[in-house]
């Protein structure tokens, strides 16, 4: 069935916009018309409903969310590769994590959360920083885990298979180590697979988010860009609730906190102006 590109009105539009904003927190203005146009045209014809005004009456009263789910899959960018802003990575193993295992006093594992996960690029970076330059994964155990609200970018994530263009960052000597070629295609080894946990987490919905707690560093990187003033506020509180005291927020280079919320106290470090958790808070 062809449906016509007109028959999204600005009407339309900017009821769906509402709705995706409460459903996701992602805010898309009339900038993103033409990408939000697209995808919506494509579910229109893909679940034959002919008209949006079918499909948005069908994705808004679908029980089990699955028309949702699709969408969202959809409408998230996943534009990543590995070892992307580098400086932040050295941060971790330099400057985070010593700072952190000077104040712990149980044997607990060390905790970091990734969100968005997209296809994983950024857990994995974690992992190899952690076993190339970080000499306390000898001692300490170490959980990784990645979220994010995308089901499809998951399933890839757990397959951890990528372009050249991905890996292109990637020193060789860890190319090699952690990676074997494919065709034209690298597969990611099964120990690093094995030392990511993927995760399905939608940050709007504190159902979701409620039981992700007592983490040490989280990297939200170039997320928050995508929602507005109200969602960045939020977010902000949900990873607070989700750090442990002392522990660290990163943002992406284009990000401030500073902008969004005065409850962390910013840290510089000679690689990174990082986000933390004052030690006093609960």
């Amino acid at each position: 069935m062809r449906t016509d590109k007109n028959d999204i009105t600005d009407d339309d539009f900017q009821k769906f916009r509402e709705y995706f904003y409460r459903k996701t927190g992602i805010d898309f203005d009339l900038a993103k018309r033409y990408f939000v146009d697209r995808r919506l045209l494509e579910r229109i014809e893909a679940t034959n409903s002919g008209s949006f005004r079918t499909y948005f009456n069908k994705l808004r009263l679908e029980a089990s969310g699955l028309e949702l789910q699709q969408l969202t899959n959809l409408m998230t960018i996943n534009e990543t590769y590995f070892a992307r802003e580098e400086y932040q990575f050295e941060a971790l193993v330099n400057s985070l994590l010593p700072d952190l295992i000077k104040r712990k006093t149980d044997t607990k594992p060390i905790r970091i959360w990734c969100i968005p996960s997209s296809s994983g690029e950024e857990a994995y970076t974690v992992a190899m920083f952690l076993l190339e330059r970080w000499p306390g994964i000898n001692k300490w155990d170490v959980e990784i885990i990645s979220s994010d609200i995308d089901t499809g970018i998951l399933i890839k994530a757990r397959a951890g298979r990528y372009s050249a263009r991905s890996v292109h960052h990637l020193p060789r000597t860890w190319l090699q180590k952690y990676f074997r070629p494919i065709k034209d295609e690298f597969q990611i080894s099964d120990e690093l697979r094995e030392a990511v946990e993927f995760t399905r987490v939608n940050l709007a919905a504190p159902a979701d988010t409620r039981s992700y707690r007592n983490f040490d560093v989280i990297f939200c990187r170039n997320l928050l860009i995508y929602f507005d003033d109200v969602s960045r506020k939020a977010a902000a509180e949900t990873f607070f609730d989700a750090l442990n005291p002392g522990g660290f927020l990163c943002l992406g280079h284009s990000e401030s906190m500073s902008r969004i919320s005065s409850i962390y106290t910013v840290r510089k470090f000679p690689s990174a102006i990082v986000y933390q958790k004052p030690l006093e808070s609960r």
